[in-house]
């Protein structure tokens, strides 16, 4: 046997025994017999590195070291998904996507929803490419070679796929593994990690892949993401995927009805403490693929699934005092100070209160027990007074802002008592500068919420325009602060300047103006100074632009100050005009014609057919309305869409009727 053949032999029976090992649980070989092939395989690649592949089970052991994990947009945007808490949240749900689909019989998918860190992986020509966390769902963090470290997660894949796909799992840490993990450190005397979920988050990021292959992390696999995928529906999909090579949890069930789904959440809320690793809900998906794309998406999470969370832990505990939190929009967030306690795998020392309305509801007091639970479980909150304090009085809530002791207001309507010192308050402020430098915003490398604190607290920045004026030997003498950090924070901010106005818009921190919003009015108004002199009815006309969102623009630019720190901006570079040159308009031939899209197509993926729409000036609208000017039909057009077209008499027209709308059709 020539060399070439006899490595990738070794290479090809490795991957079989990896698999059966860490994905089948089922190994044919012992561990010594594993390494010592493995060891075969090492020697042979370091005598003939010419024939190195970045994907041999040898790679897995780790080594590389990763100082900056690269930023990477997701060609796929992954979406969060809605919760439901219970039987009445699933039937309404159910409802919502019927009106949609026209009352046709659907079967659902059940999962399992696994509390672990989510990843996106890339596959091309059966190979792992690229290994991405989910970050903000638009981009995340590129942790190929931690990824590939995590021995169930297949290098190499079996049988036919296709050329290129994405595939989204859960990072997760076995109760096990993690037990093991913390009885290691107790016993040289070093702090055991919390919970799994946090912790095989952080193993991602660890900058020596070698420590992270030290871990006993492992991944479950639960969506396919791509173009010409050769399954028509998600339960098929999870069956292919196994077949490829993947660890797809055997939980997941076919449910021919709404009643068959919650049989297996009744299941599954009692059988979960049996699983070998944490699960906080079930996800439950509409199985048929064509369904899935009828129903779309929101601005924020897939129509067609929904997560049904378990009821979260409860514990009581002492509460010991109440703060007050300011944030950068003056809202007040009462906080309850706790005696520790054990709760959902953390210590909780604190919990929501919500606001003024709930601590009256509840007769919540200083020295009371009280029934803490983790709210969606994530955020923990009080739910109920378990006992009553021995000598406890009614909370009174504070009338004066916790920081600058303005006095508080409070707007007919609204849950929030609110601090007006929108330009003296401190943590105001600070939580402006703070969310202009996010991720999501103008992600300034080098500059973090506790630089932000540290930069106002020595009177450096008082706004984030301030940013723009810092120097290095400025920064300098702060705490924790040396050349280099200084030289990386002063680049950052000049790479800044280069992000889009879109994002700039959304880092202004205008009341209400969030993501979405801020690309709605970047791509109307095309630049700062035309939305800070367009009137409340302009704002109202764009699309998807209320009265509130637009009164909250109209007052953020009659504030002088913030017309200075605008016009600071601009002066110093910052982008405050959209770039069209960036732009994917191909022209407005479109313009003001409002399409909805069903059925399967010929010339163009759904995705692709949208795009076009709105690349020449179009809008995409999701359900069929007065307002719709065309539906654009393909094969298996949904019959609710078809009923309400012709209720409506909106024309229905082809792709190739669209083509030539566009002027691209040609006969």
């Amino acid at each position: 046997m020539d060399i070439p053949t006899k490595i990738q032999t070794l290479r090809d029976e490795l991957n079989q025994h990896n698999h059966n090992y860490y994905v089948l649980d089922k190994p044919t070989i012992s561990d010594f017999e594993f390494d010592q092939l493995l060891k075969q395989l090492q020697e042979l690649e370091t005598q003939h590195p010419e024939f190195f592949d970045e994907n041999s089970p040898t790679q897995r052991v780790g080594g590389s070291i990763t100082k900056n994990f690269n930023t990477v947009a997701h060609e796929h945007r992954m979406y969060s998904l809605d919760n439901s808490y219970s039987t009445e949240d699933l039937m309404d749900w159910e409802v919502r996507i019927q009106k949609i689909l026209g009352n046709v019989d659907l079967d659902y998918t059940c999962e399992l929803k696994y509390d672990g860190a989510s990843i996106s992986i890339t596959y091309e020509n059966g190979k792992l490419k690229k290994a991405v966390t989910r970050g903000d769902g638009f981009q995340g963090d590129e942790v190929t070679n931690n990824i590939k470290t995590i021995r169930s997660i297949p290098l190499q894949l079996k049988g036919n796929y296709p050329p290129k796909f994405d595939i989204r799992g859960e990072i997760i840490l076995p109760f096990a593994g993690f037990e093991k993990m913390n009885q290691e450190l107790i016993e040289i005397g070093e702090t055991p990690y919390s919970n799994p979920r946090n912790t095989a988050s952080g193993s991602l990021k660890l900058q020596d892949s070698a420590e992270v292959a030290k871990r006993p992390l492992d991944c479950l696999l639960y969506f396919i993401v791509g173009n010409n995928l050769p399954f028509k529906t998600q339960f098929e999909g999870l069956e292919t995927a196994r077949n490829w090579g993947f660890k797809v949890p055997s939980q997941a069930k076919l449910a021919k009805n709404m009643q068959e789904v919650l049989e297996f959440i009744t299941y599954w809320d009692v059988h979960r403490h049996d699983l070998p690793y944490e699960t906080d809900g079930v996800v439950i998906k509409v199985n048929s693929l064509q369904h899935q794309d009828e129903l779309g998406y929101t601005s924020k999470s897939p129509r067609w699934a929904m997560a049904y969370k378990f009821k979260s832990e409860q514990v009581s505990t002492r509460l010991n005092s109440i703060s007050y939190q300011v944030g950068r929009t003056g809202a007040i967030t009462p906080v309850a100070n706790l005696e520790p306690v054990q709760l959902a795998g953390t210590i909780v020392k604190r919990a929501s209160l919500h606001n003024a309305d709930q601590i009256e509801k509840l007769d919540i007091r200083i020295g009371d027990k009280v029934f803490v639970e983790k709210g969606g479980e994530i955020i923990p909150k009080i739910i109920a007074v378990a006992e009553r304090g021995s000598e406890s009085f009614p909370t009174v809530y504070i009338t004066n802002c916790p920081e600058c002791q303005t006095a508080l207001e409070r707007k007919e309507g609204e849950a929030n008592h609110y601090c007006p010192n929108f330009y003296g308050c401190p943590p105001q402020i600070i939580g402006r500068i703070q969310h202009y430098i996010t991720r999501k915003a103008m992600d300034i490398e080098g500059l973090g919420g506790e630089t932000v604190a540290l930069l106002y607290q020595n009177g450096l920045v008082k706004n984030y325009a301030d940013l723009y004026d810092l120097k290095i030997e400025q920064i300098l003498p702060l705490e924790r602060m040396a050349q280099k950090s200084a030289e990386n924070l002063i680049n950052g901010i000049e790479k800044s300047k280069e992000v889009p106005f879109e994002r700039v818009l959304y880092a202004l921190g205008i009341r209400y103006v969030g993501e979405t919003v801020a690309k709605k009015l970047a791509k109307h108004y095309k630049n700062i100074d035309a939305i800070a002199n367009a009137s409340l009815m302009d704002l109202i006309l764009v699309d998807e632009i209320g009265d509130k969102i637009a009164q909250s623009v109209i007052e953020f630019f009659e504030n002088p100050e913030n017309r200075i720190t605008v016009e600071r901006l601009k002066n110093v570079g910052v982008q405050l005009t959209l770039d069209e040159s960036k732009s994917t308009v191909v022209s407005n031939v479109l313009e003001g014609k409002t399409f909805v899209v069903s059925g399967v197509f010929e010339k163009f993926s759904r995705d692709d057919l949208k795009k076009a729409i709105e690349d020449h000036g179009g809008k995409v609208g999701s359900s069929i309305s007065a307002k719709t000017n065309f539906v654009i039909a393909g094969d298996n057009m949904g019959p609710a869409k078809l009923e309400k077209a012709s209720q409506l008499k909106v024309p229905i027209i082809s792709e190739n009727d669209f083509l030539g709308m566009i002027g691209d059709y040609k006969k």
